[in-house]
């Protein structure tokens, strides 16, 4: 499975737009319910380089392995999403 075009730019609205992050999964997952969408810590992700970024907020894309989870710059190679929020401004 890959990310397509139309789900990116989902994510990408709903990233800048949804009042909190689990909003954000929460919609997502209701359109999309095949692709894997989680809500972290920034903390949890800060050595990994995000796809994509908006003001306080990141997605990175990832590969899942059942339980572990690979991150990768490739859309192409993803089947989920991991959302962030910088935690000075809260982790919802």
């Amino acid at each position: 499975m890959s990310l397509n075009a139309e789900q990116l730019d989902f994510a990408a609205d709903l990233l800048r737009t949804a009042p909190t992050l689990r909003d954000a999964a929460a919609q997502r997952h209701e359109r999309y319910p095949e692709v894997r969408t989680m809500h972290v810590s920034a903390t949890v992700m800060r050595d990994e380089t995000a796809a994509l970024r908006f003001s306080v907020r990141s997605i990175y894309f990832a590969i899942s392995a059942g339980y572990y989870r690979t991150i990768t710059q490739r859309p192409e190679e993803a089947d989920a999403l991991i959302l962030t929020e910088d935690k000075a401004h809260g982790n919802r």
